[in-house]
């Protein structure tokens, strides 16, 4: 079976299924390959009850985070609610006879994640998609907190491995707290742990609660902290409940931009031989300061290091620039960088492991160009990069280079011209510049490539015929040019259609007479269906840096 390739359900008109009944570790190994795939999960439930089976704890591990537009699966777990909490629904107009009255499984003992953030907004949702407001008095609060107190009273509520509470005003800190108080086994395996918090909510009971993560839960191997509060007491739980985990492999540190307390957490290497991976996001390196100048040579095991669009760079590269030991630097997002000799030294010390770059915000054109030089010398295994508004006529040649220097490793690639804050660009040429090199230097492979021009018929035509040997597997066209976009789609379907160089595609531009998605062609997604490839919105198939920064954080 090819994994790469769209699961088949029909499976040969389900011959294969009983074949492979036979076979149940099999089976689960292709299920669990799955895992992310939600459409090929559901339809996985439909085959047998063994496929089922298998199939329905992967779907429910966590299905807060699977788009929906209706979460019915709210109504699913209250249907667990004890009868005196069901009669507070039927108080307040709400007919407690829409909660089903049989299910096939007891679905909240598979959660296995829960983000108390994303819990609220799916009630919020399914209440207005439901309009089941029909009283005034109707608090949305208790429906949170009965949805919660379904996941915390499970007697199975002990395999949930990850557990994710951003504090804010509308967070219910309080009842989240009050419960978990009430059954404290309920975090007591977590392996992931995210807080995120602002100062000045909840002060007073985040230090017990830290405390009560401290007293309770040892296995946490991911930890993600957001804090920047002048509060001693909470800032010695979190150093404490850091310090108490004996098998840390992945730390990320996220929006510390405050003097207020210095980072002590990589001051006390508790875990010098299980660290694995630090991330630092929107973080002031002139506040995370090394004392005694050996952070990163006591952590024995750490394999990468992240840096996204963090500030005071020059401070970082000051203090791991001397290191004996490699600094395995993964990913860099810039933020700007006041002195391009502070980046030189990071990237002869670093850039031979660099994977993901991204260039952030640079007005000077000066340093782009000093930055695309520094990564043509030092960096040749870039994988992911992002090059939306820095390429200009004078550096265009050098964006050239860097990706025939880094397409051995690269799959992911995003060229955006469209920048229309640069008043002396000339997009049109720079467009066309694009399309006329572009297609000959590309790997065989990649997994997505977004280009956002301003597109020449013909040179789009060029780099078709220049790129057949390469395979794309997400391809994104936006075409700003204010003339017919669809002029392009008879040399999409001839050079990329026909010879199924992609498995989705979406194109935005002047498309019949006005500025759309080729999603929006029924007709015209059919005949792509037809050769295997889905027609996809823009902006869904489009990776925002956000997104993807997230993606590396995930546990």
């Amino acid at each position: 079976m090819n994994f790469g390739a769209p699961f088949n359900f029909s499976f040969q008109n389900m011959a294969c299924s009983k074949i492979f009944s036979d076979l149940p570790e099999l089976i689960n190994e292709i299920i669990q390959y799955f895992q992310n795939d939600y459409k090929t999960l559901h339809s996985f439930i439909l085959i047998n009850r063994l496929w089922c089976r298998l199939a329905i704890p992967l779907l429910w591990e966590d299905p807060f985070s699977i788009p929906t537009k209706n979460n019915n699966f709210v109504e699913i777990y209250l249907r667990n609610l004890s009868d005196s909490d069901k009669k507070f629904f039927n108080k307040h107009g709400i007919n407690s006879d829409l909660f089903p009255s049989n299910t096939l499984f007891n679905y909240s003992r598979f959660i296995k994640c829960l983000n108390i953030h994303k819990i609220n907004l799916c009630v919020k949702e399914w209440f207005t998609h439901k309009s089941l407001i029909t009283s005034k008095h109707f608090n949305m609060d208790i429906v949170f907190k009965l949805l919660f107190k379904t996941f915390v009273e499970n007697e199975n509520s002990v395999n949930l491995h990850t557990f994710e509470f951003e504090i804010h005003k509308y967070s219910h800190f309080s009842t989240t707290y009050e419960l978990i108080l009430q059954n404290p086994n309920f975090l007591r395996n977590i392996r992931n742990f995210k807080f995120y918090y602002s100062p000045f909510q909840h002060e007073k009971t985040i230090y017990l609660f830290l405390n009560f993560i401290f007293s309770n839960c040892n296995l946490i191997s991911s930890i993600q902290f957001s804090y920047n509060s002048s509060n001693a007491l909470i800032n010695e739980y979190v150093l404490k409940l850091i310090n108490s985990q004996h098998n840390l492999k992945k730390f990320v540190l996220r929006d510390y931009n405050k003097s207020n307390y210095p980072l002590l957490p990589l001051k006390i290497p508790n875990y010098s031989n299980t660290l694995k991976t630090i991330i630092f996001y929107c973080v002031d390196f002139k506040y995370v300061v090394d004392v005694n100048g050996k952070i990163f040579e006591r952590l024995n095991v750490l394999e990468s290091v992240h840096i996204l669009h963090c500030y005071s760079l020059e401070y970082l590269i000051q203090q791991i620039i001397n290191i004996e030991k490699p600094f395995q630097l993964k990913s860099l997002f810039m933020n700007g960088i006041a002195d391009i000799k502070s980046l030189e030294l990071l990237l002869r010390k670093s850039g031979d492991y660099l994977e993901n770059f991204v260039f952030g915000s640079f007005k000077n054109d000066e340093q782009k160009n000093q930055i695309f030089e520094l990564l043509i010398k030092y960096c040749t295994k870039i994988k992911f990069i992002d090059l939306i508004g820095v390429i200009i006529c004078q550096n265009i040649f050098l964006v050239f280079g860097l990706i025939e220097n880094i397409k051995q490793n690269l799959n992911h690639l995003s060229i955006d011209i469209l920048d229309y804050s640069h008043q002396f660009i000339d997009d049109v040429m720079l467009s066309s510049t694009v399309l006329l090199n572009l297609g000959q230097i590309l790997p065989c492979r990649l997994e997505y490539l977004n280009l956002s021009l301003k597109i020449n018929t013909f040179h789009l035509l060029v780099f078709l015929k220049n790129s057949q040997n390469t395979f794309i597997r997400k391809l994104l066209i936006r075409d700003a040019k204010q003339e017919k976009s669809e002029e392009i789609l008879p040399y999409i379907k001839e050079y990329i259609m026909k010879k199924k160089r992609v498995r989705y595609l979406a194109i935005l531009g002047n498309l019949f007479g006005k500025e759309e998605n080729l999603v929006s062609s029924k007709d015209e997604v059919k005949e792509f269906e037809l050769y295997d490839i889905e027609i996809q919105h823009y902006d869904d198939l489009f990776i925002q840096i956000h997104d993807y920064m997230n993606l590396l954080m995930q546990y």
